[in-house]
């Protein structure tokens, strides 16, 4: 079976690089990380006009209805580009959650304002250390009212609305729709190893929230997080590619003893290993994206092995590069640093390797199992 992408989404992929690569330089990430804005509102504006907010949405509610290809390369790309903006909070998450489980009202309200980039929303389900699927939460819903604290929360300081995930009263999970300028939510920032992507502590206290319609409880939680997790893929792979060129830029315009130091075979055999490990996270995520764009039966085991592989790529490839650029590559000044924390952030978002290592065991079992 061929997984890839026709030659629509290839000439998108193209035209999504020329355009990141004018309206998102190093000098606009840098603004960003180094405290300038929480994110960066024209990139943001520019990427609402271009719809790629809506690459995925149906264009009853204002989307491009590009389907998840779409969404997958802008992801891969924006990923390319170290891009300061809250895409995968907002889009990735949030608003797929509200088309996911959403009741049509709910859908009508929310998913044009996002896809207009008038409003930023965000997903909060983490309440400390623990995997984002657990069903032991503390943050309580109590006669429509939520009650209880979570972190880190992606863009949390900078959204207008929440989805929530909280327990009933039955003890029930569901994901809730919470006003973040209602009264009684308190949010502090966060210490984040990559400043381009803020983190934050949202406390709810006694605040209006409503459930989304048909969010299926812990197993429609679940279905989220695989779908998100295929989506952060393609960032991940997006950013390992972007630090596997500027290693080989490097490599090739850096000489020692007369020549330049790819052509010494301690320089060209890790970046080989970096291409393979890249290249196998991204036929997995090209696997995902099939799975999410024909609800596939199994969508978790090619989501835990897109998600495994993809962490590993971007690590290793974000640390090779580093070590590609020698000791100029451990300055604040040279730009491996912002891989290198996107990397690490990326790879505790939404569940970690090991998380998802025990997840695609369980799922081929679970598979194999007569």
């Amino acid at each position: 079976m061929n997984f890839d992408f026709s030659d629509e989404f290839k000439l998108l992929r193209e035209q999504a690089r020329k355009f990141l690569a004018q309206h998102c330089s190093r000098t606009v990430v840098r603004g960003v990380f180094e405290g300038g804005a929480p994110y960066d509102a024209a990139l943001w504006g520019a990427m609402a006009e271009m719809g790629w907010l809506g690459a995925a949405m149906p264009d009853t509610y204002g989307g491009a209805a590009l389907g998840y290809d779409g969404l997958c390369v802008l992801a891969e790309e924006l990923g390319y580009a170290l891009a300061p903006v809250p895409f995968s909070s907002s889009i990735c998450l949030a608003a797929e959650a509200i088309l996911a489980a959403g009741s049509e009202a709910q859908k009508q309200k929310y998913l044009p304002a996002l896809i207009a980039g008038r409003r930023i929303a965000t997903l909060a389900l983490a309440e400390g250390p623990g995997h984002p699927g657990s069903t032991d939460l503390k943050t309580r819903v109590t006669r429509g009212a939520l009650n209880g604290t979570k972190l880190p929360v992606a863009d949390g300081e900078i959204a207008d609305v929440a989805v929530v995930g909280a327990a009933d009263e039955q003890g029930e999970i569901g994901l809730y729709l919470v006003e973040l300028a209602e009264t009684g939510v308190s949010r502090a920032p966060l210490k984040s190893l990559d400043q381009s992507r803020p983190q934050a502590r949202i406390r709810f206290d006694a605040v209006r929230c409503e459930r989304l319609a048909a969010d299926a409880g812990g197993a429609g939680l679940a279905r989220l997080i695989d779908r998100a997790a295929i989506l952060m893929a393609f960032e991940q792979v997006g950013g390992a590619a972007a630090c596997l060129d500027m290693a080989k830029a490097y490599a090739h315009e850096r000489y020692a003893f007369g020549r330049p130091i790819g052509s010494f075979q301690a320089i060209a055999h890790k970046l080989a290993d970096v291409y393979v490990a890249i290249e196998l996270a991204r036929s997995n995520a090209y696997y995902g994206a099939w799975a999410i764009g024909s609800d596939a039966a199994e969508l978790t085991i090619a989501a835990a092995a897109a998600r495994v592989s993809a962490i590993q790529a971007y690590e290793r490839a974000a640390a090779e590069n580093i070590q590609t650029h020698g000791g100029m590559g451990f300055t604040w000044e040279s730009d491996c640093h912002l891989h290198y924390r996107r990397a690490k952030l990326l790879a505790t978002t939404i569940g970690s390797a090991p998380y998802w290592k025990d997840r695609l065991i369980t799922a081929l079992e679970r598979r194999n199992t007569p």
